[in-house]
């Protein structure tokens, strides 16, 4: 038996939730699901007791899915990315066929986002009425952290490894960055890495996709990155998102999975969000808990659903959300 947390969330949160319970419920799998409301409700009424009761669980079942939140007055996933102290975020990208895109090339790359600093940790301020200031910080121990987690997903995959900066630009900050990687890629002599200019990395992406596999880049670059990528497969609804912090061993203390997308309240409870993404962290989260060919059952189901022309109304198909969780579910069922 496993125990995850599960991080509800706000907009479309309840029916991402119903889509993956529906899809443990169909694996020869026994998973002890701890709610916790992250909702702006329960966190209008206390911030600190909602975090709390999150951060209490997490501790315990060390996994977690969660599910997108509204950002009013803080960012959800900031505090837990600063409370948990997650490093390293892993974002996967890869064209599904069968899913309509203006863009023709095939792309499988995987996005390891340093998960701190940046411009994102420094709100700045306003100096008189026509500057404003922010400080930038690069710290080299989480660089170090996503460089080896790069380096070990580019290993396992037989894969090469692109860091990828302003580090002409930004020597101080983004230098610490390369040279961080750097140090981690000796361990790693047989990984073929190379440096490139995040300008031309994203013009790289483009024009030749099947050079760039394994991406490890600082915070805001991830980013920009990572949405990019899912607009090029066709959606931010078909992307998912693992966060993770480490012990001093190196060994994962703690993982987060949640769809990459964000709250859509415009479509929250009419059965028209595409449940995709959450899906896909469901699949990553088996695999991290032991579970890889489970996970791989689970994302073949949703790839054939896809693949074949049952899709949700975003991706050109008619089914809504539960329509489509019904398919996978059928689809799993039948393997």
């Amino acid at each position: 038996m496993y125990r995850i947390t599960e991080l509800l969330g706000d907009g479309i949160s309840a029916e991402l939730s119903a889509s993956v319970h529906a899809a443990l419920e169909a694996l020869p799998i026994d998973v002890q699901i701890e709610p916790v409301d992250l909702s702006l409700e329960a966190r209008r009424k206390s911030a600190e007791a909602a975090y709390e009761r999150a951060l209490e669980s997490m501790a315990k079942t060390k996994a977690a899915l969660k599910y997108p939140t509204t950002t009013e007055t803080e960012s959800p996933n900031k505090v837990l990315r600063e409370k948990c102290h997650f490093s390293v975020i892993h974002r996967p990208c890869a064209s599904i066929p069968g899913v309509p895109t203006n863009f023709k090339k095939t792309l499988d790359v995987d996005i390891v986002r340093v998960a701190t600093g940046g411009t994102y940790d420094d709100a700045g301020h306003r100096i008189g009425l026509h500057s404003a200031v922010s400080v930038r910080v690069i710290e080299r121990e989480p660089c170090l952290l996503a460089a080896r987690f790069a380096f070990k997903l580019a290993q396992r995959r037989g894969r090469t490894v692109i860091s990828s900066s302003k580090y002409t630009i930004q020597q101080a900050t983004d230098g610490l960055f390369e040279e961080a990687v750097a140090d981690a890629a000796r361990g790693f002599a047989k990984i073929k890495h190379q440096r490139v200019l995040f300008d031309a990395l994203l013009a790289k992406l483009t024009l030749r996709p099947e050079t760039v596999q394994v991406v490890v880049c600082p915070n805001e670059y991830g980013d920009f990155l990572s949405d990019a990528a899912a607009g090029l497969i066709g959606s931010l609804g078909l992307a998912d998102s693992a966060s993770y912090s480490f012990n001093p061993d190196g060994s994962v203390a703690l993982a987060m999975f949640d769809p990459a997308g964000g709250t859509a309240p415009d479509i929250a409870g009419k059965d028209v969000a595409n449940p995709t993404a959450a899906l896909f962290a469901l699949c990553t989260m088996l695999t991290h808990l032991g579970e890889p060919q489970l996970g791989d059952k689970l994302k073949a189901a949703v790839l054939g659903c896809l693949e074949s022309g049952e899709t949700t109304a975003d991706l050109g198909g008619s089914l809504g959300t539960k329509a489509f969780t019904a398919a996978v579910v059928k689809a799993l069922q039948g393997r």
